[in-house]
C-alpha cells in the first residue's frame, strides 16, 4: 500500500497555506483519501509507472455545485491547486503495480451470461467494423463502465436475507441444492473482482490495437474517472492495459477524478436529480409473473424455506457474482433455466428503463451534460451546459482539454443509461409491457451496459468529391448505432446534423433539469 511522510503532508500544507485557500487541510485529506487507492485486494495492475519510474499522476479538484458563470479567481486558485498538488505527489510517491492474474484470461463462455442483465459480463455484440472507405477516424471518445463487482451493500443485505432462507431449510429433497449443506457467504461489497480489473485492462488493450494510431508522445488519451472506487481502479487497470499493448511506449494516466459527493457536480455520476423517482412497479409485475414456477421448486426442494417471490431476483444474481469472483460458473446458476435467465434479463431491463431509462420523466436529463461535454470535444468550443458539468474543471484546459483525439471517461451503469436516453439512443415505439416480453424489444441491459460495457463515439473524416467532411458513429458494444435521428440510418451522421439532433441537451433538458429540484 502507498505510503505519504510526514514531511510530505508538511510541504503540501505549508504550500497550500501561502495560496490562501481556505478550508485547504480539509481538501487535501479529501484528495489523499482519492488517490492513494492501492489496497491489498489482490487486484492485478493497480497503478501504472510512468517512463520515469513515477506513479501516473491524478488531477482532483474538490468543489461545490456552481453556476456557469463562476468567479476567475476561483477557478485559477483550483487549478494551480490541483497542479500544485499532482507536482508533490509525483515528487514523494511511488507506487508499484502487481503483476495481472493469469487465470483471468479464462474466457466466461456460458451462454446464460448474456441475460444477467447488468451483471453480465462485456461481450461485443457484433464485430468492429471500421469506417467506409474513404473514411478515416480523427477522434475518439469513449465511455466505459467500471468492470465487474462485488453486490453493493445494500443488494448484499437482500441476497443474504434469501439466501438465509434456503440456508435454513429442514432438508433438501433436490441433489442441486445439496452444496448448501456446507456452503459459507464469501463475497465483498461493492468492490471490483480481479476479472473485473483485467476487463478494464484487456479493453484499454483493445483500445491502442483499435486506434493506437492516434496518439503520440504528445497526444496522449486523456482519462477521466468518476469517484467511486471501484470506478477509479477500472480506469486505472485501463491506462495499464493501453501501455502494455503499447509496448510500454505510451503511458496514459488518470488525469480527473471527479468525487462521488453530494456538492460534487459529476457528469459521471447520476446523483444531481433529487426528485427523480424509479417506478418499481412494472419490473415488480413482471417478476411476479415469470418467478411463480420458480417459487414453487425451491419450496419443494428446500422444504420449510419459504421463498417468495421477491427473493428470486437476488438468488439469480448469486449466478452472475459468484461466476464472475471465482471466474467459474457459480452452483447457483444451476438452480435456474435458461429461459429463466432470460425472464430475469427482461426483469433488469425494466428496472433501468424505469430507473435512468425512458421509463422515467425526469432520467434521461441525467445525462445531459456529459453530452454537451461530448459535443464540446466533437467541435473543439467551450462547454456550453447549465446541468451538471462543472465550470471550474470543464473551463480549463488542463482538466477539459479540447485538442486530444482520444478521450476515456469511466462511469456507472445507470448513469450510461441515462447518456444513452440523452443521446436518443435505443428510442422505443412504446412503454414496455409489464406482463410479456417482446422478442423485437431492443432494451436488452445485458447489450446496453454490462461490466465493462462502452460506448465509442468515433469522429470521422469522410471525402466527398474531393472534399473533406467530418461526420459521427456510436458504438455500443461495438454494435453500430443506426442515428436514425441525423441520418438515413445507416449509423454515419454528418456532424452539423448530429449537433444538431441534440437539441435536448443543447437546450439543457428543454426545462427537465429544473425539476429535479424541490421548488
Amino acid at each position: 500500500m502507498a505510503k505519504y511522510s510526514s514531511h510530505a503532508w508538511s510541504e503540501v500544507q505549508r504550500a497550500c497555506h501561502r495560496s490562501t485557500v481556505s478550508n485547504v487541510s480539509w481538501s487535501l485529506k479529501t484528495f489523499f483519501r482519492w488517490t492513494i487507492m492501492v489496497k491489498n485486494t489482490g487486484y492485478p495492475l493497480v497503478l501504472p509507472l510512468s517512463s520515469s519510474g513515477k506513479p501516473a499522476a491524478y488531477h482532483i479538484l474538490q468543489y461545490d455545485r456552481v453556476s456557469s458563470g463562476s468567479f476567475p479567481i476561483r477557478k485559477a486558485v483550483s487549478i494551480s491547486l490541483a497542479l500544485l498538488i499532482v507536482l508533490l505527489f509525483g515528487h514523494y510517491f511511488r507506487l508499484v503495480p502487481r503483476p495481472a492474474s493469469e487465470s483471468n484470461s479464462r474466457i466466461l463462455s456460458s451462454e446464460s451470461q448474456r441475460f444477467w442483465g447488468p451483471y453480465s459480463p462485456y461481450y461485443p455484440v457484433e464485430e468492429y467494423q471500421p469506417p467506409p472507405d474513404g473514411c478515416s477516424i480523427t477522434q475518439v471518445n469513449i465511455l466505459q463502465r467500471h468492470g465487474a463487482r462485488y453486490p453493493t451493500s445494500g443488494a448484499s443485505k437482500e441476497i443474504q436475507a434469501s439466501l438465509q432462507k434456503l440456508l435454513n431449510a429442514s432438508k433438501y429433497t433436490d441433489m442441486k441444492l445439496e452444496f448448501l449443506r456446507s456452503y459459507q457467504w464469501h463475497l465483498g461489497e461493492a468492490d471490483l473482482v480481479p476479472f473485473g480489473a483485467t476487463q478494464s485492462f484487456q479493453s484499454g488493450a483493445e483500445i491502442y490495437h483499435r486506434y493506437g494510431h492516434l496518439v503520440d508522445d504528445h497526444m496522449l488519451p486523456f482519462v477521466r474517472a468518476s469517484g467511486g472506487d471501484r470506478v477509479v481502479k477500472s480506469a486505472v487497470n485501463w491506462t495499464a492495459g493501453f501501455a502494455d499493448a503499447s509496448g510500454q511506449l505510451y503511458h496514459p494516466s488518470v488525469s480527473v477524478i471527479i468525487p462521488e459527493t453530494d456538492t460534487s457536480n459529476n457528469t459521471l455520476e447520476d446523483d444531481m436529480c433529487p426528485n427523480s423517482r424509479a417506478s418499481q412497479d412494472e419490473p415488480n409485475i413482471w417478476r411476479d409473473m415469470f418467478s411463480v414456477p420458480i417459487v414453487q421448486r425451491l419450496n419443494t426442494a428446500a422444504v420449510g424455506a419459504e421463498i417468495l417471490s421477491e427473493d428470486i431476483p437476488g438468488l439469480m444474481s448469486l449466478c452472475a457474482f459468484e461466476t464472475v469472483f471465482e471466474e467459474k460458473e457459480s452452483q447457483f446458476c444451476d438452480l435456474f433455466s435458461a429461459k429463466e435467465f432470460q425472464a430475469y434479463e427482461y426483469y433488469q431491463d425494466l428496472l433501468k428503463y424505469y430507473k435512468t431509462g425512458y421509463g422515467n420523466p425526469l432520467g434521461r436529463v441525467q445525462g445531459v451534460g456529459y453530452v454537451n461535454e461530448l459535443l464540446a470535444r466533437l467541435e473543439g468550443r467551450p462547454v456550453e451546459d447549465r446541468t451538471q458539468t462543472n465550470s471550474t474543471l470543464d473551463s480549463s484546459p488542463i482538466t477539459f482539454p479540447l485538442n486530444r483525439t482520444v478521450y476515456a471517461d469511466f462511469s456507472h451503469d445507470n448513469q450510461m443509461v441515462a447518456i444513452y436516453g440523452a443521446l436518443g439512443l435505443f428510442p422505443q415505439m412504446r412503454p414496455p409491457n409489464p406482463t410479456r416480453a417482446d422478442p423485437r424489444w431492443t432494451w436488452v441491459v445485458s447489450r446496453l451496459v454490462p461490466f465493462s460495457g462502452r460506448m465509442i463515439t468515433e469522429k470521422v473524416q469522410c471525402f466527398e468529391a474531393g472534399i473533406p467532411g467530418d461526420y459521427i458513429r456510436i458504438l455500443i458494444d461495438d454494435a453500430i448505432q443506426p442515428l436514425a435521428f441525423c441520418g438515413v440510418g445507416d449509423g454515419l451522421c454528418k456532424m452539423e446534423a448530429f449537433v444538431e439532433s441534440q437539441i435536448y441537451a443543447r437546450l439543457n433538458g428543454a426545462g427537465d433539469f429544473e425539476k429535479c429540484f424541490p421548488e
